[in-house]
């Protein structure tokens, strides 16, 4: 059931502890906004000099409020914190808002004063968000303990950033976008992300969760709390292009970022990931409309050809499919429109609109009552005839007759819309006019700039939901592995069912002939303990017979002087493709999946996916046909097709193996030769922490 925040969210009653009648002190603001509802529970306002503040008198510490106190804001000088913290909590204290800063984020001196306050905090069975905070708020509980106001409404906005915050208010005012509850999540030091939104999906006026985060503590934690969360999770996060911690012994280290992490975790979680504070507000407020659907087969209206290519290509860059239409659906469409209309997707009305407005309606409900469309998104001049009546700066003439028609279009799009609801996104020259804030407060999302009316559009499809697999668990740690050569990391996967073509150690000519006697050539030798064998030339592959095996190891040998070599049985390379699969461990999210098209190329090709490790088969093979060379997996040119599902089987041993061993940084596999009768793993590495 997740950690009880009833005493944060829903105290008995609040004291606020550096109350300030100073507006330059945030004591000052917090104080103002606890106010606002003293009738709702006590405010009890603390100043160390006593007084009056903001018209209320003082006291002067928590002792001398002569009661319990249910939830204490704390916003007083550093060096005071402890004794306001323990007086706090002398005084009954369930729950703690630090206001304070100057702990973790100042250096190991901050830190351990944090660990010992929330130690104190956990042991007296209270909770505490911050230090280092701007403050809480709840508009359903009319608890208001931070600087500024939140239009109420169904969002609950995690953030680590209080002027960020304040851009998310501002710019969802427009949107009609409300908040449940704002928390400033701080330093984490007791109550995390996790616990807040796991809070967040049980609290039944919030609808959905819009998260800013810079640190996640524990992120596969919070990726399982999203996934289950049971309402749409928002993540805007910085620091997206930065490499993450790694090593560069491999390609996998070499490929994977933060951002490849986090956009892993965030699909495998159906989190919607976005990039701005624009983009957020364009995703929440096309979650507010509700309807969703699990189709991305889109419908492109307009009134233009050019608003209509525009759009098109922006619903496909937002990941939706724009299909033509087939006969039934463009038959119907043509009952409602003129002969030069367009009627294939997108459809145009090619100049009909200003002769019959309602027509923008009529087409409109044959998109939502066709077999074939998903979603709609209309663009372009609609509202701009009402726009013109009310002096918006509309276009054409036309006065009241087409302002009237637009109206009564408007209204009948509503009406389609509640008797065969899927979702419709519109963008319009004239966001602000008369008929588009009908559609927008019957709860139709209306944008001015097409790329956003795409991205809203795409929130409220299928996308998320189709690609998120769940966060697996992870499996039980095994034993560590003790041996990190070629021929340890082979046993080790080799003993989970990973399979390998024969091969021995050898560290001298005479191994070499007694390998050479072990199994039937064609060979390969391989240099041991070089970095990058293929680079350096350590890689001699296609070795007929023992001859050609003994004069490749010598003169190998006399180039790179390897401690020791391994001679293995050449695989049948004939109609295979080489795929690479690799586990990163993030010190944040665990590990992190990498698979994609293998071999040597593969830091040039870049055709990789991510996912978070373990990766189960049938996800293994999503993320295979999701590459941009999966055509080759069904065989091209006459190449027969390649045994994906064995693949796939192999991917998921990789992965687990390197899942159970949190002690290797890194387990790669490349190449992986998929060929038509199975796989086959042809190199191995693995790089300890």
């Amino acid at each position: 059931m997740g950690r009880d925040l009833t005493a944060l969210f829903d105290p008995r009653s609040v004291a606020v502890v550096g109350a300030s009648d100073d507006p330059a002190k945030y004591g000052h603001a917090v104080a103002a906004q606890a106010l606002r509802a003293p009738d709702r529970r006590p405010v009890h306002l603390v100043n160390r000099r006593g007084g009056v503040v903001l018209g209320r008198a003082a006291a002067t510490s928590l002792t001398a409020v002569g009661e319990p106190v249910d939830l204490v804001v704390i916003s007083v000088p550093g060096a005071g914190f402890e004794a306001a913290v323990d007086e706090a909590l002398a005084c009954g204290a369930k729950a703690i808002v630090a206001i304070t800063a100057g702990f973790a984020e100042s250096g190991p001196a901050g830190l351990a004063r944090q660990r010992a306050i929330t130690a104190r905090v956990r042991a007296a069975g209270a909770v505490l968000v911050g230090p280092n905070c701007l403050g809480i708020a709840d508009n359903t509980t009319e608890l208001y303990l931070a600087s500024d106001r939140f239009a109420p409404g169904g969002v609950a906005l995690l953030s680590q950033s209080g002027n960020l915050a304040l851009e998310l208010q501002l710019r969802g005012e427009p949107h009609g976008l409300g908040y449940s509850r704002f928390v400033s999540l701080g330093n984490q030091a007791d109550v995390t992300l996790v616990d807040l939104v796991e809070d967040c999906a049980r609290h039944d006026a919030t609808s959905a969760i819009a998260v800013y985060a810079e640190d996640f503590g524990d992120g596969r934690a919070f990726a399982a709390a999203a996934a289950a969360a049971g309402k749409p999770v928002v993540l805007l996060t910085a620091g997206r292009g930065t490499a993450s911690a790694r090593s560069a012994q491999s390609h996998t280290g070499a490929l994977t970022t933060s951002a490849d992490v986090v956009a892993a975790a965030c699909r495998g979680a159906g989190v919607e990931l976005v990039r701005t504070p624009r983009e957020m507000t364009v995703v929440l407020a096309a979650l507010g409309a509700g309807v969703r659907t699990g189709g991305r087969r889109t419908a492109v209206f307009t009134d233009g050809g050019g608003h209509g290519a525009i759009a098109a290509d922006a619903a496909e860059d937002a990941g939706l499919d724009v299909p033509e239409f087939g006969a039934p659906t463009q038959d119907r469409l043509r009952t409602v429109l003129w002969e030069q209309s367009s009627v294939g997707n997108p459809v145009d009305l090619a100049g009909m609109g200003e002769q019959r407005p309602l027509s923008y309606a009529d087409t409109v409900g044959e998109l939502l009552a066709s077999d074939e469309v998903d979603a709609v998104l209309m663009t372009g001049y609609f509202g701009g005839y009402a726009a013109a009546e009310g002096g918006l700066g509309g276009g054409p003439a036309g006065g009241s007759v087409l302002a009237d028609g637009e109206a009564r279009a408007a209204k009948e799009i509503v009406a389609h819309l509640s008797a065969r609801p899927k979702p419709l996104v519109v963008q319009s020259m004239y966001p602000q006019s008369p008929s588009c804030r009908v559609l927008a407060e019957a709860g139709v999302p209306v944008f001015a700039a097409t790329e956003d009316a795409a991205r809203a559009l795409a929130a409220m499809t299928g996308r998320g939901a189709a690609d998120a697999s769940g966060v697996p668990p992870l499996p039980p740690a095994a034993a560590p592995l003790e041996d990190p050569g070629y021929h340890g990391v082979r046993a080790l996967l080799g003993a989970a069912g990973v399979p390998f073509p024969a091969a021995r150690e050898i560290t001298d000519e005479g191994g070499l002939l007694d390998a050479a006697a072990a199994f039937e050539g064609p060979y390969v030798l391989k240099a041991l303990h070089v970095l990058h064998k293929s680079d350096a030339g350590g890689v001699a592959l296609r070795l007929a017979d023992r001859d050609a095996l003994l004069a490749a190891y010598r003169g190998m040998h006399a180039r790179l002087g390897a401690p020791a070599y391994s001679v293995e049985a050449m695989a049948d390379l004939t109609d295979g493709v080489e795929l690479i699969v690799g586990v990163n461990q993030d010190p944040r999210f665990g590990p992190i999946a990498l698979v994609g098209l293998g071999g040597v190329l593969t830091e040039t090709l870049r055709d990789v996916a991510f996912a978070p490790a373990p990766v189960p088969a049938r996800h293994a093979e999503a993320l295979l046909r999701g590459l941009r060379s999966a055509a080759l997996l069904d065989g091209v040119r006459g190449r027969p097709a390649l045994d994906v599902a064995a693949a796939a089987a192999a991917i998921e041993r990789i992965t687990t193996v390197a899942a159970a061993h949190p002690e290797i940084a890194e387990l790669e596999v490349n190449p992986l030769l998929v060929r038509p009768d199975g796989a086959l793993a042809l190199d191995a590495r693995a790089v300890l922490r």
